[in-house]
């Protein structure tokens, strides 16, 4: 009975973390703590089942466990599957999640395929379907571009995804006087999360089918420009970077036949001052449109640095930026562990094999509290310098506080 209440509560797993795990348990222990999560997903209660969808997901998103997977795959698959269907909202955005970072864990292959094969259709048809619940088929939409990025084989299979997902972010909104007017309620999110998992896959798209959909939906996405959601702008904004890079990548000279318009688009929304939106939603608006108005201008990206244990990897373009956001919203903070060791993220960003460390090594890496404290305090103090400076120099056309 003891052994029953280590994981009749699949909430535990978050509470107690993997690094808990790690410490004091075994991979026994937490193989049989997912055993149960597996079993609890079978259970009458939907709550239980939705927690224990959540448990599984931060395990798999904080730690590699191929072996256990690879053993399970079938059982797993087919308790998302039934999750999907029968469940509600909750259940289905956590079964879904889980299913995203299932193909994560077992990265391209036979496994992958046969997922997607099953769960593909099933993804399919709730997000084509208008009486579901809004926040699945976000969800699912944005599962449906990482699995098919992950494990889609046949090419023929991710033509049909991307004229899925075109279908839900070219008919987002109503036609009034040749223009796209979208709103800004919760069916919003949908044609953004759509959009953003097209543009995923685009980025794997042979080169003469790229340029067909560029021709086709190029000229379209302006358009979303003037959306009243703040999400839909910036994803439409990242878009369009990311389709003139990939444009550039085939053709040097490559040049949009509007593009003085959109020019002009692009640095209204980088200096948008309108009072009635939010000061928060236009900050953000600002920062990324500053970035996307010199992708099209002067062709530049402005180079980050993502740090993971010993490691660091340079985010020094559009594809490269849009695949890490995707992955970040996967995995959240397991993104770190995964970059160090999974396989198929480190193929995907060019990291080579995964680095070989023993514990001697990590633990001379570690530095005290105290000194991250220090070390934090001196960031933060350079870091409002510098924003100081460009603050100054900087000044927000047609804001008044």
């Amino acid at each position: 009975m003891s052994h029953c209440s280590g994981y009749s509560d699949p909430s535990s797993f978050a509470e107690d973390g993997p690094e808990v795990l790690d410490e004091e348990g075994t991979q026994e222990d937490l193989e049989y703590k997912l055993k149960g999560f597996i079993d609890l997903t079978l259970d009458k209660s939907a709550k239980t089942r939705q927690a224990a969808l959540e448990g599984l997901r931060s395990a798999l998103a904080s730690k590699l466990l191929s072996e256990f997977l690879l053993e399970r795959r079938m059982t797993l698959t087919d308790s998302i599957e039934r999750c999907l269907k029968k469940g509600k909202s909750d259940e289905q955005r956590a079964a879904a999640a889980l299913a995203s970072v299932l193909c994560v864990q077992l990265g391209p292959g036979i496994e992958s395929e046969e997922v997607l094969k099953t769960l593909g259709p099933v993804l399919k048809k709730i997000i084509c379907d208008g009486t579901a619940s809004i926040q699945a088929r976000q969800t699912c939409a944005t599962c449906f571009g990482v699995c098919c990025f992950v494990a889609t084989d046949d090419i023929t299979e991710l033509y049909a995804a991307l004229d899925c997902l075109e279908s839900l972010f070219s008919k987002a909104g109503l036609k009034e006087k040749d223009a796209l007017v979208l709103g800004s309620g919760p069916s919003s999110g949908l044609p953004v999360s759509a959009l953003l998992a097209w543009a995923l896959l685009l980025t794997i798209c042979p080169a003469s089918e790229l340029k067909k959909r560029l021709e086709t939906h190029f000229h379209k996405l302006p358009s979303l420009l003037s959306s009243d959601d703040v999400n839909m702008r910036i994803a439409a904004g990242e878009t369009l970077a990311l389709l003139l890079e990939l444009a550039r990548g085939m053709e040097s000279d490559f040049l949009y036949e509007d593009m003085e318009s959109l020019t002009e688009m692009l640095r209204a929304l980088a200096t948008d001052g309108n009072k009635h939106r939010a000061k928060v939603d236009k900050r953000k608006q600002r920062s990324v449109f500053r970035d996307v108005l010199r992708a099209v201008e002067d062709r530049d990206f402005p180079t980050e640095t993502v740090k993971f244990g010993p490691e660091r990897m340079y985010i020094d373009c559009w594809v490269k930026k849009h695949t890490y956001d995707t992955f970040k919203e996967v995995l959240g903070s397991g993104l770190q562990y995964h970059l160090q060791a999974n396989e198929f993220l480190r193929h995907v960003f060019e990291l080579g094999p995964p680095v070989m460390l023993d514990a001697a090594t990590l633990k001379t890496m570690k530095i005290s509290r105290f000194e991250r404290h220090l070390y934090n305090s001196a960031a933060f103090k350079a870091r409002t310098k510098a924003r100081s400076k460009c603050r100054d120099k900087r000044a927000d056309v047609g804001e008044f506080f």
